[in-house]
């Protein structure tokens, strides 16, 4: 992920800071408990295709 792209990028819900998950290929907003995915290289930055984390899932970063 570009460093420079993940300085830009914010949640689409709550226009926060996104953590970039390397291992799972996510863009993940801590406030909203909301993991974006990453297919091909590009971020997927749709509500309807976040993923809710689990409440015990821990958010990297």
């Amino acid at each position: 992920m570009d460093a420079k792209l993940l300085e830009i990028l914010v949640c689409p819900v709550c226009k926060g800071p996104l953590v970039f998950d390397k291992t799972k290929q996510e863009l993940v907003c801590k406030g909203d408990r909301l993991a974006y995915p990453i297919r091909d290289g590009i971020p997927v930055m749709l509500e309807g295709e976040a993923r809710e984390l689990d409440p015990t899932e821990e958010v990297g970063g």
